[in-house]
């Protein structure tokens, strides 16, 4: 695997880290700056809004540029928010901080996917996406629990200041990327959103989406649903491990056999939330094995979608990130208005009739992916 991959997923682990630390932060935020718990809580919602926007706006603004600039550019907009969220005694600028922060991130990840995928064969492309999406997996277990022993050893900034700090190797790395364009002919953007127009394509997405809302709208709640029945910070180190350890196995079975990675594991995650609805103190072994399951399938998705969204060089990353965005975002919101598990039942069940629907799409022209063709 060219090394430049793993600073990459290096850049996706500290931005990842700065998403989820903040559940951990917000009681010290709002005493320190003399607002409400919920006022604070807005600093999440200014991140995921910003998360969602960012993808296709930062794509679209840096298509002609070169790769390892729109990188960099982004890496450098995110340790600026940092440095100044980390000094900040206004609330108001912490908030906007924390949406362009937010917005970097999401231009970054845009960028990075097509990046790693264009740093190696069509046939690895699948073990490069895990490797940086492993970078996630490992923020979703470092960033809650990391976040809060800062803020109580060294004060809530001590966590913005250490991710400005892991920024810092992924700068150093990111700037050894061949410094090519994001194509060599860019095509006209209209064009290019126009393949979303495509219906296994718009299908892929909606599935990519599904499943990240599922994910997450059960680990938002992943706490009060351990109460009980194990310790939160086991319960968490279980998903987690279990998340970089089904994206880590995605990366070789994405490769080969993409369309039973999706239907044979959609169905085990199904079958997993419908277990774990039914008897929740089964909670500590199923989190291991529906945090696999889900970013198993999640990753081999993407993969799937940078694919099929050839034709949009510069917008696929973008296409990608919008629709884990998208996710993620809704997820929680849906988990809190229900119970969050018989959400993702409802939501893989869904994401499994989009899955079979992508797959008779694809089948007469023989298309490679969902289809497992």
């Amino acid at each position: 695997m060219p090394f430049p991959v793993y600073f990459l997923a290096l850049g996706v682990f500290a931005m990842g880290t700065s998403e989820f630390m903040l559940a951990g932060l917000v009681p010290d935020i709002a005493g320190a700056l003399g607002v409400s718990p919920a006022q604070a809580g807005f600093l999440t919602s200014a991140f995921a809004v910003g998360l969602v926007a960012g993808a296709p706006l930062m794509a679209a603004v840096a298509r002609s540029w070169r790769r390892r600039t729109a990188l960099l550019g982004f890496l450098a907009v995110f340790v600026a928010t940092h440095v100044v969220g980390g000094l900040t005694g206004s609330f108001a600028v912490l908030l906007v901080t924390r949406a362009v922060a937010a917005v970097a991130y999401a231009g970054f990840l845009a960028v990075a996917l097509t990046a790693a995928a264009g740093l190696v064969p069509p046939d690895r492309t699948g073990r490069a996406l895990a490797v940086l999406l492993g970078g996630t997996t490992l923020a979703c277990v470092a960033g809650i629990p990391g976040g809060a022993l800062l803020s109580a050893a060294f004060g809530w900034r001590a966590a913005f200041w250490a991710v400005a700090l892991l920024c810092v190797p992924a700068v150093a790395g990111v700037a050894r990327i061949p410094g090519t364009p994001a194509t060599a002919k860019p095509s006209g953007l209209r064009k290019e959103l126009a393949e979303l127009r495509r219906p296994t394509l718009a299908g892929t997405l909606l599935l990519g989406a599904l499943v990240n809302a599922a994910t997450f709208g059960v680990f938002t709640a992943l706490a009060p649903l351990a109460a009980g029945i194990a310790p939160v910070p086991l319960v968490l180190a279980i998903f987690g491990a279990g998340c970089f350890a089904g994206v880590t196995a995605a990366g070789r079975l994405a490769d080969r056999w993409p369309g039973q990675v999706v239907a044979i594991g959609g169905f085990l995650l199904l079958a997993g939330w419908v277990v774990l609805a039914l008897v929740p103190a089964a909670l500590p072994v199923l989190a291991f094995t529906q945090g696999a399951l889900s970013f198993a399938v999640g990753s081999t998705v993407i993969a799937r979608i940078l694919r099929l969204a050839a034709g949009a060089p510069t917008m696929a990353g973008s296409y990608a990130t919008a629709a884990l965005n998208v996710g993620a975002a809704a997820g929680p919101v849906l988990g809190a208005v229900a119970a969050p598990v018989r959400t993702a039942v409802v939501l893989i069940a869904i994401a499994q009739v989009v899955a079979l629907m992508c797959r008779t799409a694809s089948a007469p022209s023989r298309t490679s992916g969902v289809s497992g063709k």
